[in-house]
C-alpha cells in the first residue's frame, strides 16, 4: 500500500481554515517530491485511491526531527513555512508532508503520532 501522511503542529492553535490550507501546501509539495523520486510509486497511490493521513505535533523541534528522519531514511518528504498573510509570522513553520510512498517505511517514521481530530 502506498500512503501520504500529513503533519500539523497543534501548537500553534491555528483556526480549521488555516489548517486546512496548511495540509494542502504540505500534501502538494511532498506529491512533487514524491514525482521527482518515482512516478511509478506516485501512479499506485492514484490507483489505490490516494490515501492521505492527517497526524499532529505539539512543538516545532518534534516536527524538524520528523522531518530529519524522513529525509535521512530516502523518503520524498516537504516541510512547509506560513507566507504571513494571515494568522501566523511570515516564514513559521507548520506542517510537514511525506509521499506518497510505501505505507511501512513511512509507518516507521510516524507510527507512533495521534491523528488530528
Amino acid at each position: 500500500m502506498i500512503k501520504q501522511v500529513i503533519v500539523l503542529r497543534e501548537d500553534l492553535n491555528m483556526s480549521r481554515g488555516k489548517l486546512c490550507a496548511q495540509a494542502c501546501h504540505a500534501c502538494l509539495a511532498s506529491y512533487l517530491e514524491a514525482m521527482r523520486k518515482d512516478k511509478n510509486v506516485v501512479g499506485e497511490w492514484l490507483k489505490e485511491g490516494q490515501k492521505k493521513i492527517i497526524l499532529k505535533v505539539n512543538s516545532l523541534e518534534e516536527l524538524l526531527t520528523l522531518y530529519e528522519k524522513a529525509r535521512q531514511n530516502g523518503l520524498p518528504c516537504a516541510i512547509i513555512k506560513d507566507a504571513g498573510l494571515t494568522e501566523l509570522e511570515p516564514g513559521t513553520v507548520t506542517a510537514l508532508g511525506i509521499g506518497p510512498w510505501h505505507e511501512k517505511e513511512i509507518d516507521k517514521i510516524t507510527g507512533n503520532l495521534p491523528t488530528l481530530k
